[in-house]
């Protein structure tokens, strides 16, 4: 299984004229366009008074949403180059892959599954390189984890609007469950040797992506991934393949992976040196700060939510942490005065999103809701004024401050910082 590094061809083949089109036109999910007559029966059935009186439209090939339901990516993220999940339209804590945050620095990459391929080389006893068709014989595993993007919340702290939803303030973050073979697994195939302290990954898109790992990481839980949610990735999020870093900041987790180098120092990229720093008050700039600090958004109520009525309501969210487990989140219904313990309906799986629920009886009145989590570490997420001090005013990257949510006395919900 894999072949002499050098006597390979180059891991990214000639992408074919209509995958290419597709990309270009921004017609990624063109293949939606195949239910539009799925789409307009379902509409149709709606429109009835009573569907119990006339057959229901057919099966597809592929399934489809009811007309009545529409999650959709940020539209105005994908022209930036990244898309957010809409989490106050999502339930439980798996993020359907169309709806998977993106984040991609000069485009998403068309790549022939049949002429991808994995270069591992380096401190090295073999150098070898894998086909997709390859890896996929090693021996896999499947697990739940969050990706988040060390840029996630930036663009709520640094120009806050009440008109900002879940997903404009906290949706550069999903939780997936991913297919693919531990990287451990191959770095024993090529005899990495101990001289190897750091990993260079590099992916296959215009931007030519490289980020330095340590190889404790990379032994520990790091995979290689090829599937996600049961199926092959999304174009967006590293078809054919990606590495996926359980816990620590998306950038790493390099995507249309081509290449994996095993060094014996950091290889000071662009990414980890002028970019993917943390500025600090003092002047100077936290490096190498890989892992994501725990986190809570509420997605209920907020905006553009609105309570009908007054009496009980269920405050409801999701918070995770890179450290491990959320071990607990509180809610607070009087902008922090007081907190109550929520509960976790779902439980809490490790470096994955969990699902929080507090039941609050509103009175009408106006009211201020923050969510605060912790975790396993005994971390706490930090209020507004414990990370401005820590951080500064324009940090940069690795927001995790409090959210609020404000709901006034007409029950209107409003993003409050």
């Amino acid at each position: 299984m894999g072949k002499e590094a050098g006597d390979h061809a180059g891991p990214e083949g000639p992408a074919s004229p209509s995958r290419r089109a597709l990309v270009q036109s921004g017609g990624l999910l063109a293949g939606a366009a195949l239910t539009a007559p799925l789409v307009r029966a379902f509409a149709q059935q709606a429109a009835l008074p009573d569907p119990t009186r006339v057959p229901g439209a057919p099966s597809d090939s592929l399934g489809t949403r009811s007309p009545f339901e529409h999650p959709r990516l940020s539209p105005v993220g994908v022209v930036q180059g990244s898309s957010w999940t809409p989490h106050h339209q999502l339930h439980g804590t798996v993020t359907p892959s169309e709806l998977h945050f993106q984040r991609h620095h000069n485009g998403i990459p068309a790549i022939d599954p049949a002429t991808y391929s994995l270069t591992l080389h380096g401190l090295v006893e073999r150098p070898l390189t894998f086909t997709l068709d390859e890896l996929k014989r090693f021996p896999s595993v499947t697990r739940t984890y969050f990706i988040e993007c060390s840029g996630n919340g930036g663009r709520a702290w640094n120009n806050p609007k009440p008109e900002m939803s879940p997903q404009e303030v906290d949706g550069l973050t999903s939780n997936t469950e991913w297919t693919g073979v531990p990287v451990a697994t191959l770095l024993r195939a090529v005899g990495a040797k101990t001289s190897g302290k750091w990993v260079l990954a590099e992916g296959g898109d215009a931007a030519v992506m490289t980020r330095s790992v340590p190889i404790e990481k990379m032994l520990r839980d790091a995979l290689i991934v090829y599937a996600q949610n049961g199926e092959a990735l999304r174009p967006g999020n590293g078809y054919p393949a990606r590495l996926l870093l359980p816990g620590w900041e998306g950038n790493m987790c390099v995507k249309w992976l081509r290449r994996l180098e095993i060094i014996d120092e950091p290889a000071m990229s662009r990414e980890e040196t002028s970019k993917y720093t943390d500025p600090l008050p003092d002047g100077t700039s936290r490096q190498f700060s890989f892992v994501m600090d725990v986190k809570s958004v509420i997605t209920s109520p907020s905006y553009p939510g609105v309570l009908a009525e007054r009496g009980w309501h269920a405050i409801r969210g999701i918070a995770w942490s890179g450290r491990g487990t959320v071990s607990r989140v509180d809610v607070s219904t009087d902008g922090g005065r007081t907190w109550h313990a929520a509960s976790l309906p779902a439980g809490a799986t490790p470096l994955a999103h969990t699902r929080f629920e507090y039941m609050w009886q509103w009175n009408g009145k106006p009211a201020r809701l923050l969510s605060r989590a912790t975790d396993q570490s005994g971390a706490v997420q930090p209020t507004v004024d414990e990370f401005r001090k820590v951080r500064g005013d324009a940090p940069g990257y690795h927001f995790t401050a409090i959210r609020s949510w404000d709901v006034a006395a007409d029950g209107t919900v409003t993003f409050g910082g």
